[in-house]
This record gives C-alpha cells, sequence and structure tokens, in this order.
C-alpha cells in the first residue's frame, strides 16, 4: 500500500549524528541485531573502508525497515560540504526529510545548505536536535535558530529531561507524559506522569503547540476557543497537513548515541512525513509536452536514475525511484535519455552494502538495478514507445583539481578506465586533459573529495600514480559585447575548405546560442557544427585557458561556397572566429568564492578578523553563543589553502572552522 510507504533522508552537518541515529533506527525496528558504532568502524552505513577509518560518511547508503505498519526507505546522506551532490541527488528523489541538529552546535553552515536543498525540492522534514546529553547543549537555543537563521516555523513535541544535568529522557507534549528508554540499548520505552519540577514548563510548551495547530484549522480553533477537550488524533491529523504543506516543521529531542529519543522521533517520520500519494506529482516532458505522474502501480512504468555505484561482483547498480507502474525482473525498459532499450537482469533492494533480491518493484520503490550497461545519473527509464524525461538533477560545478599521472605504461590504461568509471558514479567529479602541459587534471568538490578518490583508484582500483598540488578549478567570462568578422580559406591543391561566419558575443546567464541567420546566407546543415565549434572555443578561454561560463553567441552572418564548404570548415571558423570575440570583449578570470565560519574564543578575534582581510576577504557578520564568537565571511579559495594550520596557531588551536563553496567572483589580482 502506497499510504505506508515513507522514502526519507536523513540530513544533516558533519558529526550531527546521522549515522549513529540511522544504526538506532536499524536496530529499534528490527532489521539489525547489534548497534553498529560510527567511532568504532562498525556502523552498517559507513561501510566502504574509508569512512570507517575516518568515521565519516562519504556516500549516501540507502536501507529499508518497517515501523508501525509502515515500510521506511532510508537514505543516509554524508555531512561534509564536498560531498553535497550525494545529499542533492538524494533530495531529487525522496518524499520527505529528518534533519539532524546537535543540541550544542545548532545550525551549523552545512545545515543551512542541507536546508536550503530541501527548500529548493520543496520536502517536508521533522527536525531532530540530537546530542542533548552534550556539555553546553542547549534545545531552546536551537529552536530559535531554527526559526531565525533558516526562517523555518518550529513545533515543539517534545522537552528534554535532565537529572542532576544527565539527560534522562524526554516529555511528549502530545501525551503529556515523560518517556525513558531502558532495557537493553533503550528499547524498553517507560511512559510516567511528568515530573513536578517540569508541570509548568511542560504546560507552557502544550498551550503554545496546541495554539499553533488550531490556527490553522476552524474546527480545531472552535473546539480551542470553547474550552473543549481536543482529541490528540485531530491535533496530530493537522500537524501533518501542515508538515506537508511546508507550514510547520515538527521538533523532537533526543541522544542517539545514548539511545534517548529516537522511537519518538520514528513515530514523528511515520505520523507526518508524507507517503508517495502525499507530495506534488513528478514534473516531466512526453515527447516535448509536459506532464504529471499519478503515483499507482498501475499506471504505465516510470523511474529516475539517481546514483550509478560501480560493483566489481555484479558490474554497474544503478539506483532508481519508481515513479509509477511496476517493473518485473528479466522484462525490457527503455532509457528515454539515450534513446536505448535495455534488459533489467535483476532488481535489488540495498542494505547498505547488502543486497535483497526482488522479483518485482512498483510505484514509490526506491531500488537498484542490476544488467543495464548505459545508464548514467539522471537517466529516466520508461516504457518503449513513450518519450517521458523526468526533471533532471542539477550538480554544482567542481572548484579545485589536481594533475595525475600514471607512474607505469602498464597504469595507463587502467587509470583511464578508472576514472572514466568514477566519472559515471560522480557527476561533480569531472576529468580533464590540458593540451598545453600534456597532463590529466580530475577536479572535484573540496581536497578530501580527491583525497577519496585518489584513495579509490589506489585501492579499488590497483593503479600506481603521482598527483600535483592541488589548484583551484578557475573559470573566465566576458565583461562586454564584442563582434568578429571571420572567413576561414584554405587552398591545398585539391578541394579546398571555405567557410564565413559573423559572430557576436555578449554577457549572459549560463550558455546561450542563438542563429539569426536568413534566406541561407548559411545552410541549416551547417549551424549545429558552428554552434560545436563554439562551445569547443569555449572550453578553454583566451586569458589562462580556463572553460568561459555565462556567455551569449549568436550567428548574425556569413556565406559558403558550392563546393569548398564543409562542417569541418564552418567548425573551424567558429571556433577561431569566438576566440577573438572573446580577445575583444574584456574578458574577465572568475573564481570560487568560499563561505567561511570560525568558532573562536573572544580573546582571539582581533587575530582572526585581520587574517580573513588579509586573504581577500570580506566579513558577512559576527555573533556570541555562548561566550563563543562565530565569525562569517566569505574568502577566496586560492586564499584557503593551508588555513587550518594558520588557524591553530593563532588561537593556540582552541578555533574551529568550516567553508563551503558559495559562488563564483571576478578575481581582479591575476
Amino acid at each position: 500500500m502506497l499510504e505506508q510507504i515513507r522514502n526519507i533522508g536523513i540530513i544533516a552537518h558533519i558529526d550531527a549524528g546521522k549515522t549513529t541515529t540511522t544504526e538506532r533506527i536499524l536496530f529499534y525496528t528490527g532489521l539489525t541485531h547489534k548497534i553498529g558504532e560510527t567511532h568504532d568502524g562498525e556502523s552498517v552505513m559507513d561501510y566502504l573502508p574509508y569512512e570507517k577509518e575516518r568515521g565519516i560518511t562519504v556516500t549516501s547508503a540507502a536501507t529499508s525497515c518497517r515501523w508501525k505498519g509502515c515500510n521506511i526507505n532510508i537514505i543516509d546522506t554524508p555531512g561534509h560540504v564536498d560531498f553535497t551532490a550525494e545529499v542533492e541527488r538524494s533530495l531529487r528523489i525522496l518524499d520527505g526529510v529528518v534533519v539532524i541538529f546537535c543540541g550544542k552546535g545548532g545550525v551549523e553552515p552545512q545545515s543551512e545548505t542541507v536546508w536550503r536543498q530541501a527548500d529548493k525540492y520543496k520536502i517536508p522534514r521533522i527536525a531532530y536536535v540530537n546530542k542533548m546529553d552534550a556539555i553546553g547543549a542547549n534545545f531552546f537555543s536551537v529552536v530559535e535558530q531554527l526559526r531565525n537563521r533558516l526562517g523555518a516555523n518550529p513545533l515543539v513535541l517534545t522537552l528534554p529531561v535532565f537529572d542532576n544535568d544527565d539527560f534522562t529522557g524526554v516529555i511528549d507534549l502530545l501525551g503529556m507524559r515523560m518517556l525513558t528508554f531502558g532495557g537493553a540499548s533503550g528499547t524498553t520505552i517507560n511512559a510516567a506522569p511528568v515530573p513536578d519540577e517540569y508541570a509548568e514548563q511542560a504546560e507552557e510548551w502544550r498551550l503554545k503547540m496546541v495554539e499553533e495547530i488550531a490556527a490553522t484549522d476552524e474546527e480545531l480553533l472552535e473546539l480551542y476557543s470553547s474550552d473543549e477537550p481536543i482529541p490528540v488524533e485531530l491535533l496530530k491529523k493537522t500537524l501533518r497537513s501542515n508538515t506537508l504543506a511546508g507550514q510547520i516543521v515538527p521538533v523532537v529531542c533526543g541522544s542517539s548515541y545514548r539511545n534517548i529519543g529516537v522511537q519518538p522521533m520514528l513515530d514523528a517520520i511515520v505520523d507526518y512525513l508524507p507517503s508517495p500519494l502525499d507530495v506534488v506529482p513528478a514534473k516531466a516532458t512526453e515527447n516535448g509536452r509536459e506532464i504529471e505522474f499519478e503515483v499507482a502501480p498501475d499506471k504505465p512504468f516510470a523511474a529516475l536514475v539517481f546514483k550509478i555505484v560501480t560493483d566489481r561482483h555484479v558490474g554497474k547498480l544503478a539506483f532508481a525511484r519508481v515513479y509509477s507502474g511496476s517493473l518485473k525482473a528479466g522484462s525490457h525498459i527503455y532509457n528515454s535519455n539515450k534513446d536505448k532499450k535495455e534488459r533489467v537482469g535483476r532488481l535489488v533492494r540495498m542494505h547498505a552494502n547488502h543486497r535483497e533480491e526482488l522479483e518485482a518493484v512498483s510505484a514509490g520503490d526506491i531500488v537498484a538495478l542490476i544488467g543495464l550497461k548505459d545508464v548514467t545519473t539522471g537517466d529516466t527509464l520508461c516504457e518503449e514507445g513513450r518519450g517521458i524525461l523526468l526533471e533532471a538533477i542539477e550538480f554544482p560545478e567542481p572548484v579545485i583539481q589536481i594533475a595525475i599521472e600514471p607512474k607505469t605504461q602498464s597504469d595507463q590504461s587502467k587509470i583511464s578506465e578508472a576514472l572514466g568509471r568514477l566519472c559515471a558514479e560522480d557527476p561533480t567529479f569531472k576529468l580533464s586533459y590540458n593540451k598545453e602541459t600534456g597532463q590529466t587534471l580530475i577536479a572535484g568538490m573540496g581536497e578530501l573529495h580527491l583525497e577519496i578518490i585518489t584513495e579509490r583508484l589506489s585501492r579499488e582500483f590497483k593503479v600506481d600514480f603521482n598527483i600535483g598540488q592541488p589548484e583551484v578549478a578557475y573559470k573566465e567570462t566576458i565583461t562586454a559585447e564584442a563582434e568578429h568578422n571571420f572567413r576561414y580559406v584554405k587552398q591545398t591543391g585539391g578541394k579546398g575548405q571555405y567557410a564565413h561566419v559573423v559572430l557576436k558575443t555578449e554577457p549572459g546567464e549560463g550558455f546561450k546560442f542563438t542563429s539569426n541567420i536568413v534566406g541561407g546566407a548559411v545552410p541549416k546543415e551547417y549551424i549545429p557544427a558552428i554552434q560545436a565549434g563554439v562551445r569547443q572555443a569555449l572550453e578553454d578561454g583566451v586569458l589562462k585557458g580556463y572553460p568561459v561560463v555565462d556567455i551569449s553567441v549568436t550567428l548574425l552572418d556569413g556565406s559558403f561556397h558550392e563546393v569548398d564548404s564543409s562542417e569541418m570548415a564552418f567548425r573551424t571558423a567558429a571556433l577561431l572566429c569566438t576566440k577573438e570575440c572573446l580577445r575583444k570583449a574584456r574578458p574577465q578570470l572568475l573564481e570560487p568564492v568560499m563561505k567561511l565560519e570560525v568558532t573562536s574564543p573572544e580573546e582571539f578575534t582581533g587575530n582572526i578578523i585581520n587574517n580573513i582581510n588579509n586573504r581577500r576577504g570580506r566579513l558577512q557578520s559576527m555573533e556570541i553563543i555562548n561566550n563563543t564568537q562565530i565569525i562569517r565571511g566569505f574568502v577566496p579559495l586560492a586564499e584557503l589553502f593551508g588555513y587550518s594550520t594558520v588557524l591553530r596557531s593563532n588561537t593556540q588551536g582552541r578555533a574551529v572552522f568550516s567553508m563551503e563553496f558559495s559562488h563564483y567572483e571576478e578575481n581582479h589580482n591575476i
């Protein structure tokens, strides 16, 4: 039953406790019989060797469990900014999310990023304030940060209970009872009356909760106004509809590591997060016409591939979300992006790195398909004869690159194949070749991202290689309009080459090519070749050889020769003409700028600010929380290599920082 399915993600800032929470969910739902701890390298969800060693999540892992009659498909995502693409593609296919916040750290930089990503896809969410057992944890401060920094409308459903500063349980405001978690690993839930010392606080917060919910429903408002008792089920029903509409974010608290408060969070997932029937139907086009899917197993099949994983035992695993229809193992499907028919060999449900064989899948399922040969992230799979294209997934551009070269000739072919496979898996990992230096360049989202990539090359693909120092992935753009008239003529004794184009370039957003040719001055069959030549010219800019972005190119005029003109001639003419236009259009170098957040004791504030200014940075804001100064600003990535060492020495090792990509902006210093 579709009503009993919850497709959810666990998202948060790094170290907020996503994987630890997921491990508890698997344990309490009976999927595992032992809790795996991240710090011991024993967690089910962090199954890759480099995840176990570092104690962090690098790739999103999928699993499935049951709670109170519902099938919950869970994707545990990375918290590190370098792997934000894993969050992006997971959110694209999920129906709801649990956003985890650290009770001490509150809303941290990556918390804001994942929240904005959830906003982008309009995904209903609940907030789980974790680590309430930590020294300095402040539940009510985090709730205020949700309101002030994220613009959310948080609604508190549980309150933390302390006994001599030890976090011991939670107060369920809907049932007005205290819950403690005993037995082996918190499996026994004990309900008791609210302790006297918490009675007044609990009444106050329950009143706030009821008022907030009642204000959105006429029936509830009438009961509340006349002091009639309000049924808990009616409160839950109204809260659910508000959560689905994105108007309210239910907030629960706990400590996953101490096994406190996880089951109420699971209840909130079932009670308030959407089933596939509750969300806006997926956008798609069929043969160029916009359509909306009806989520039902008996409709035509359609699914979106959101992740590719290379498995040495079974080959390519294509993770897909089924939006409509059903599919049996061994049947044929059509890849509408590639215009290819393929056979699905096997269907499996993933439990991290363990596979459960399935005979068939249907609407609402998240599964992995085995046997597809030519499939990439973002492809739409459907029935043959239907040109359905689901809305694609957008990924950020890489900001850092390094040169890589094999140590021996035998490693040359191995490294090419390995890099090709990694590119297919990770849309934010890019491969390029520098013609001037002859070097192969790999680009990613940060130093950790490239570190993991090179580690995989060595461990999984057994390749020996040398790597260079990390470099910033600059881009180029133009700041003025320019026009150039170019005639390409080449006589070689036999058939010559002739092409004539007049191009205009101007600043724009992204890349846009327009043809204003009328009257057949340039035959239609040569227009694609001209566009290809323009694109080729933009791959290597005229300043430093970096790709050119945010440009609009218009073909104004041209001419051709009946005998000597060819696609190759027009492509070459367009390439050379575009280069001339770029030189005339006041080209400008763009550099990636990072959003930096430094948390430090107050006495080091002056040193930190001076250092940020020296690095061409600019301050955005400063605030004091619990005697700790939080400094936020924007600094070019080029200035942040080695920043951790400098920050440690400037603050006696007492400050920490985090950074994430913000935007590209002009660089006038190069």
